[in-house]
């Protein structure tokens, strides 16, 4: 059985980097998703985001952290 996986606040460069693409790139996925993420308390001036943010994220674009 495969283990749950535990999200943590983390920061936008980060989630780009595990998501392998640039910062610039991530701005861009994310700007169709503010609707979505500001169920999380999201807004386009933070750096940081929730775990809550961060489990929709990877959930959606398939990113694999670590």
């Amino acid at each position: 059985m495969a283990e749950k996986q535990k999200y943590k606040a983390m920061y936008k460069y980060e989630l780009a980097d595990a998501a392998g693409v640039s910062i610039k790139t991530f701005h861009e996925w994310i700007r169709n998703d503010v609707a979505d993420l500001k169920k999380y308390g999201y807004t386009i001036s933070d750096k940081l985001l929730s775990p809550g943010a961060v489990k929709f994220l990877c959930e959606k674009y398939c990113i694999v952290l670590e």
